[in-house]
């Protein structure tokens, strides 16, 4: 393989495992095999100032419950908004009239090439929800001091809503 050269090793439904020779800066060359990702949304859902929406959802991949806020993979051509969008939707019941970005993170940059865009969503309004079938979840609504007591008893483990309640200011 040339620079940059990739090789299919998996196709997936959410990723492709690739194997890539790179050039490092100093100039030498490495085989690295990369997760490829088309990106995804997180969404912090505000009732007000102090409350924000926060699901409990069993993660197949690490076999238990974890806290995190609303995200997913970005479908098809979908813009990482548009992704928030349906997502918020999707997983709490609420549409959002004022969506605007905190940040971005990668939140595995040493196997994959998966960039999140962390978005805080207000004017909440109840829409129907059309969860997928393959999540399991319930939803529950917070204040940011019961939101920093979960974090300090170590129960909030999800990288990325760690990095949305940094952004947010609430740590």
């Amino acid at each position: 393989m040339k620079n940059d050269a990739k090789a299919l090793i998996y196709r997936g439904r959410v990723f492709d495992l690739v194997r890539c020779l790179r050039r490092l800066p100093d100039g030498r060359m490495t085989d690295v095999e990369v997760i490829e990702h088309p990106g995804a949304a997180l969404i912090v859902p505000f009732l007000d100032r102090d409350r924000v929406i926060l699901l409990r959802q069993f993660r197949p991949a690490v076999d238990t419950w974890l806290y995190e806020f609303p995200a997913g993979t970005r479908e098809g051509r979908e813009s990482l908004l548009d992704c928030a969008r349906r997502e918020i939707q999707e997983e709490t019941g609420y549409a959002a009239s004022r969506i605007s970005l905190l940040g971005r993170i990668y939140p595995v940059p040493g196997y994959a090439t998966e960039r999140i865009s962390i978005y805080k969503a207000e004017g909440l309004k109840v829409s129907p929800r059309a969860k997928d079938r393959d999540e399991v979840f319930d939803s529950k609504i917070f204040t940011r001091r019961q939101m920093r007591e979960l974090w300090r008893r170590g129960k909030i483990l999800d990288a990325k809503t760690i990095c949305a309640l940094a952004f947010c200011g609430w740590f």
